[in-house]
């Protein structure tokens, strides 16, 4: 296990900056996760840590190593990829061993590594097998196996469940948290998919543009996000947000009612944001008509997608009222204790502040 530091990284190519002053600890034993839209630097920042690009400015260190210069190979991790990079013309315990013959390693130690990992990650029936015989989740589990029998220091997974379906990811998940808990080795994983990463996190890294916008736990960035691009981003469905200009006593929304949120500062147009589980149905202070356009029944849980009077798209939780159908107008409350209110240049107010 290892810790990971970024003193002021930054990635040029050319005159292009893709990445920008970027300053990180990834601490011993965590699991942290990079997301964000495509184009945000994640997977580059990752194969910086990896060693298969070079950093342009500023110190990489893991385990107190500064290893800006280190070849891969010498800087103690292994890396799992999108496309699993198998070799077709092997058999799954040849592909897992392959870095240790490689290396020089004993016969009798690489079985015995192969054969550790392919317990760990129960493939032990598939090691005469090739890739092309295995279904994709299997031919992941050969990936993570093959970076496993290494023994890294760190794990590096770059968008590892990207290529399997919706079933199977989630299975995957599940698979990886807990190698994560049986090894509990430093891993960073690099997905676009928030739900994912609010799955496997204990620390979540949100990117955009090279930068970082908000890095905590999942808990902190979905409860307390910093700006308005955080709270649109993590959440799935994503957070509502209603257009209203700040008054003395609160934030007046376009659609009439006003909301008791007194001691924000400025003026002006803001916008309230409002999570899907945070309205109240049927009551409130502040209440909006909401005509519903297709109602996502998931069982005991059903997203109401509609629109308020003043044009907003709206997503609203409700559990066990199942009599509410497409055409219908509901009535919602929004709570103010519950609410977050943002500039529209993205900064967040808060209250006393």
């Amino acid at each position: 296990m290892a810790t990971v530091t970024l003193n002021n990284v930054s990635k040029s190519y050319g005159s292009l900056e893709v990445i920008e002053n970027l300053n990180l600890s990834v601490e011993d034993g965590s699991f942290t996760v990079f997301v964000g839209p495509s184009g945000c630097g994640k997977s580059t920042l990752l194969r910086m840590i990896a060693g298969l690009e070079p950093i342009t400015k500023g110190d990489l260190v893991i385990d107190g190593r500064r290893v800006n210069e280190a070849d891969p190979i010498e800087r103690g991790v292994a890396m799992v990829f999108q496309n699993y990079a198998l070799y077709p013309h092997m058999t799954v315990e040849q592909n897992i061993g392959f870095s240790l013959r490689m290396a020089g390693l004993e016969k009798a130690d690489i079985d015995a590594r192969v054969a550790v990992a392919a317990q760990t990650l129960q493939i032990e029936p598939l090691l005469k097998r090739k890739p092309a015989q295995l279904s994709g989740g299997q031919r992941q589990r050969v990936a993570i196996g093959r970076a496993i029998v290494r023994d890294p220091e760190v794990f590096l997974f770059d968008e590892p469940l990207s290529n399997l379906d919706a079933e199977l990811r989630v299975s995957m998940r599940v698979e990886i948290a807990k190698l994560h808990n049986k090894l509990g080795s430093t891993m960073i994983y690099v997905t676009h998919d928030q739900t994912e990463a609010m799955t496997l996190a204990d620390k979540i890294v949100v990117m955009r543009d090279g930068k970082i916008e908000q890095a905590g736990s999942p808990d902190e960035l979905y409860e307390n996000p910093d700006n308005l691009f955080v709270a649109g981003f993590i959440g799935s469905p994503r957070m509502n947000f209603l257009r209203a200009s700040l008054e003395p006593t609160g934030p007046r929304l376009a659609a009439g009612p006003s909301l008791a949120m007194a001691g924000l500062a400025g003026s002006g147009d803001v916008l309230v944001g409002v999570r899907p589980e945070h309205f109240l149905l049927g009551g409130g202070d502040a209440v909006l008509a909401v005509k519903v356009d297709v109602v996502e029944n998931l069982g005991g849980t059903r997203y109401l997608y509609g629109s308020a009077a003043s044009g907003e798209s709206l997503v609203v939780e409700v559990r066990d009222r199942p009599g509410i159908k497409a055409g219908d107008t509901i009535h919602v409350g929004v709570d103010p204790s519950r609410s977050m209110i943002f500039r529209e240049t993205g900064e967040r107010l808060r209250q006393g502040h």
